[in-house]
């Protein structure tokens, strides 16, 4: 069997504000809040999520944090604070620039300024309305995973 990543589970406070952050603020296409026929029941978790189809088939969800808690059996304050970042390679050194722009306007706080590493990257953090912390990158010329060496 291969191994792969394939989703992208995100715990929200509020679902409908996370789908606009996402949706209007960064412009991922999703058909929005599926799953309101499944409601929650104090054992059983709701069935509202919202999916972002990424490039790659990468899947981006959003569910609401005590839903997720409920559904992997854990204490609700078990979810979050999972001490990653999500990367979000775009082409040009520019474009890391326009969306943390993007990010900040939607609502989100970008950390610090945008900066080169010596590793060849160019690239600025910020974090959405939940605290989930994202890396928005760019690979400097002659640098990255296609580069000759």
């Amino acid at each position: 069997m291969k191994r792969g990543l394939h989703v992208v589970t995100l715990a929200v406070a509020d679902l409908q504000r996370a789908v606009t952050f996402y949706r209007d603020g960064l412009g991922l296409a999703t058909e929005g809040i599926i799953g309101s026929e499944y409601p929650p029941t104090p054992q059983t978790p709701g069935g509202e999520t919202a999916m972002f189809p990424l490039e790659g088939g990468l899947i981006l969800s959003l569910y609401p944090a005590g839903e997720l808690a409920k559904d992997a059996g854990v204490p609700a304050d078990a979810i979050g604070g999972t001490g990653i970042s999500l990367g979000h390679v775009v082409p040009e050194r520019d474009d890391v620039d326009a969306v943390l722009r993007e990010a900040e306007l939607a609502g989100g706080t970008v950390l610090g300024v945008a900066h080169e590493r010596p590793w060849g990257i160019y690239s600025g953090y910020f974090r959405d309305l939940d605290g989930h912390l994202w890396e928005v990158l760019s690979f400097l010329p002659g640098s990255g995973p296609d580069a000759d060496g």
